[in-house]
């Protein structure tokens, strides 16, 4: 079937480097550094990368790839370089058949500097792009809550295949959101894929051979008023402020879930959660392709609707961000319709 290698590859790519993530994070060694948006960038975030990136160009070697880190501070800083490329060289999938379908290890240093700086693809609305985000919500990561590992592929502008590696979020599809999930072990860590027109799947992380799936779907929403909201932790993400005010127009009173990342989109594709609002916090911010491209077809694979906060859908071929969209609106399609009527009362009462 269409998209069967891409798909495999991606789930063992991001099973292999949530090994990576998992090991930093308890190791308490995630060595942060600031980017130029002062966003705090791990050695999670370039190891995962590289495992990813390593991968996708040993099996796609002519694909472009959107990453959302590269390598400039890792040159001027050996020390970490060699740090980062130690943790690449450990994180291996304890199956050899897997990690010989990811063309193997990282083979020196150079080739993983290469492959963290192969993410330089300006996108667009031709040909086979990737758009990787090696730790998603790294914030969340650095205190023990919600990241995500986050994967897709995007063919002449839409999303075919995408993939999120979320390992603090139970294994147990039917287990109740929350926000206080954390430590990837105890019945957590799971790996959610899609194909277009083929559904989405669960199945838990494991540390080798990809473990069997089940189909997920979102949760039916009778009563919108039951609705459990899911929301960015960050405000500088998304506006609380507006959120709350849909939820009470919606007559919402259940307290909204704050979680990082697009463990989010995962949550509600599979029922634990049902509405996801990522709303303007200001008129210039553009979000990025990364940020959203697995997410918006897992969930629309799942029996949802995504748009952003006009009814648009979002636009992956168009560069690096999603600059013609402004927001996030995903909910199950029955109720979507009239979650965005409300969006659209509240934002323009604003004007």
């Amino acid at each position: 079937m269409a998209y069967n290698q891409e798909l495999e590859v991606a789930l063992l790519a991001v099973q292999r480097a949530t090994l990576l993530t998992q090991k930093v994070f308890h190791n308490n060694a995630k060595g942060t550094l600031s980017k130029d948006d002062h966003s705090p960038v791990t050695i999670g975030d370039f190891g995962a990368q590289a495992l990813i990136i390593s991968a996708l160009r040993h099996n796609f070697p002519h694909d472009e790839i959107v990453g959302e880190e590269e390598a400039s501070s890792l040159r001027a800083d050996p020390s970490l370089a060699s740090q980062i490329f130690t943790l690449v060289q450990e994180s291996k999938l304890h199956s050899s058949d897997a990690e010989s379908s990811l063309g193997g290890p990282v083979k020196d240093l150079d080739a993983m500097l290469a492959a963290i700086d192969a993410g330089s693809s300006s996108g667009g609305r031709e040909g086979r792009i990737w758009a990787l985000d090696p730790v998603d919500g790294t914030k969340g990561f650095l205190r023990g809550g919600q990241y995500a590992v986050c994967l897709a592929l995007i063919v002449d502008g839409d999303v075919k295949v995408g993939v999120l590696g979320c390992p603090n979020l139970p294994v147990d599809d039917a287990a109740p959101i929350s926000a206080d999930v954390g430590g990837g072990d105890g019945g957590k860590g799971v790996l959610f894929g899609a194909v277009k027109g083929r559904g989405a799947t669960s199945r838990p992380l494991t540390n080798g051979a990809l473990a069997p799936e089940k189909e997920v779907r979102m949760k039916e929403v009778g009563d919108i008023t039951q609705a459990t909201f899911c929301e960015s932790v960050e405000a500088a993400h998304s506006s609380h402020g507006d959120q709350a005010e849909i939820a009470k127009r919606l007559g919402i009173t259940k307290e909204s879930v704050r979680m990082d990342s697009q463990a989010k989109y995962g949550s509600i594709a599979r029922g634990a959660g049902d509405l996801y609002l990522r709303l303007p916090v200001r008129k210039d911010y553009e979000e990025k392709i990364w940020d959203h491209a697995a997410g918006d077809l897992i969930v629309r694979e799942a029996g949802g609707e995504v748009t952003d906060a006009e009814g648009k859908r979002l636009d992956f071929g168009i560069g690096r961000t999603l600059r013609d969209n402004k927001g996030v609106v995903a909910a199950p399609r029955g109720v979507h319709g009239k979650v965005l009527e409300v969006v659209k009362e509240v934002l323009g009462s604003k004007g």
